[in-house]
């Protein structure tokens, strides 16, 4: 029973790592490009725009957390 525990742990750990926020932010942009192609839009564009804006919103958030320090 306990490899199931360490083989959910190494999932939880990579997928979501340090920052929640941008692990949901991914799996929200893969939803909404996944719907728009679903319903006939080209949408490839979607998810690199939905992963740069995610990059760029937590580099700012450690820079301003490293400022404060």
């Amino acid at each position: 029973m306990a490899w199931i525990r360490s083989f959910a742990m190494f999932w939880y750990d990579f997928v979501v790592g340090d920052d929640w926020r941008v692990a949901i932010g991914v799996a929200a942009g893969l939803g909404a490009t996944a719907g728009l192609a679903h319903a006939g839009v080209n949408a490839w564009w979607l998810l690199p725009t939905v992963v740069a804006v995610l990059l760029g919103v937590s580099v700012r958030r450690v820079v301003k957390a490293a400022r404060r320090s």
